[in-house]
């Protein structure tokens, strides 16, 4: 019964039933009001009575009684049509409702206020459209929050490298500093760090757009590993922190984009560097688990409280807000790791004992 269908059907053959049967509820009304015993009495009674009547007089009667029935249908369908009128403008005022209420939320939303809900009444259909549509706006503010959030976030980390160069350039024009190979050297680290910025906003651009270009070859990712390792050990060495990288079991072929996952394993180790004090160890392990590949890159450093655990693949998201852009880099690598690994089709998580207890993050690939 709470189908959009359904109660037009019922509808529709409810009033065709009931005009069909109106001669007949024409015959039980008079049968009803007459009693059966009189109406018996009368049929009997009729051959007499026209016998008795003057010729032409019976033929009268029955061209009276034929318009008196006559009559009768017609007002029996004209209430039956005043009837299915009610009911039709009952019906429409249910269903247009619901879609006018629909049509109001969009038009807000039409004009970004995203907060727009409505209620889901009516038809299973019109609960369902309601649903979705609930659903819709939601997304629709989960990503404007997103958008404001990126758009803050991008023009405050662009704003501090423009304003070192801005400064820099301002002061060699002025003549406060001289126009050396050091100045020239910073100004050009400050540019790297915009060209770094803007390259990682392009690529989770690309990957939230699942736009993200995949070039898939089989790839040994022992080899992959040992070799990105490798180029932060002399780093590793100067701080006298430990960097080894462990192989368990046997490690099979896996199709993926190489040079994608080398940047994975790269932005991970460097995290792990720059939160590691001098003295301490970094260890990057490769196994297999089930059906996918297991890489894990475990410090010994600062560690994360329970509350940033949730954020810290987050963009721009810094667990200890005092550190500098500097020395924290632009605050996309994790989000970077993220959105690459869910690109091949893979998982991420990190974990951590507390502030001080170091940290532990893995990503698996699906075989």
């Amino acid at each position: 019964m709470n189908r959009l269908w359904v109660r037009f059907s019922l509808v529709i053959v409810g009033v065709a039933f009931f005009i069909t049967l109106s001669p007949f509820l024409g015959r039980i009304l008079l049968f009803s009001f007459t009693g059966p015993s009189a109406f018996i009495e009368l049929r009997q009674a009729l051959p007499e009575v026209a016998e008795s009547l003057p010729e032409g007089t019976m033929e009268r009667l029955r061209e009276a009684a034929v318009a008196d029935a006559l009559a009768s249908i017609a007002a029996l369908i004209i209430v039956g049509a005043a009837a299915a009128l009610v009911v039709g403008v009952w019906l429409s005022r249910s269903l247009t409702a619901p879609l006018q209420q629909l049509e109001t939320a969009a038009r807000a939303i039409e004009v970004r206020d995203f907060s727009q809900r409505v209620a889901g009444r009516g038809s299973r259909e019109l609960v369902a459209v309601a649903s979705a549509f609930n659903e819709m706006a939601e997304q629709l503010q989960q990503a404007e929050t997103l958008r404001r959030n990126l758009l803050a976030d991008v023009a405050h980390e662009l704003r501090h490298p423009l304003h070192v160069l801005q400064g820099n350039l301002r002061a060699i024009l002025d003549g406060v500093y001289p126009l050396s190979k050091e100045e020239i050297a910073r100004l050009v680290d400050q540019t790297h760090h915009l060209t770094t910025l803007v390259n990682d906003l392009h690529v989770l651009a690309q990957a939230e757009a699942h736009q993200l270009p995949l070039h898939k070859q089989a790839a040994d990712m022992a080899d992959l590993l040992k070799e990105t390792a490798a180029g932060f050990k002399p780093l590793a060495a100067g701080r006298s922190i430990s960097l080894q990288v462990e192989l368990l079991g046997a490690l099979p072929v896996i199709e993926v984009d190489a040079a994608r996952i080398r940047q994975v394993v790269h932005n991970l180790l460097d995290n792990a560097l720059r939160h590691t004090p001098d003295g301490g160890a970094i260890t990057v392990q490769l196994e297999r688990v089930a059906d996918s590949l297991q890489v894990t890159v475990r410090d010994s450093g600062t560690g994360l409280a329970p509350e940033h655990l949730a954020h810290v693949f987050d963009r721009f998201y810094r667990a200890d807000s005092g550190r500098s852009r500097d020395r924290g880099g632009t605050g996309l690598g994790l989000a970077i790791v993220k959105a690459i690994v869910e690109t091949h089709g893979g998982r991420v998580a990190v974990t951590s004992a507390g502030v001080g207890q170091g940290s532990e993050f893995a990503f698996w690939l699906p075989l």
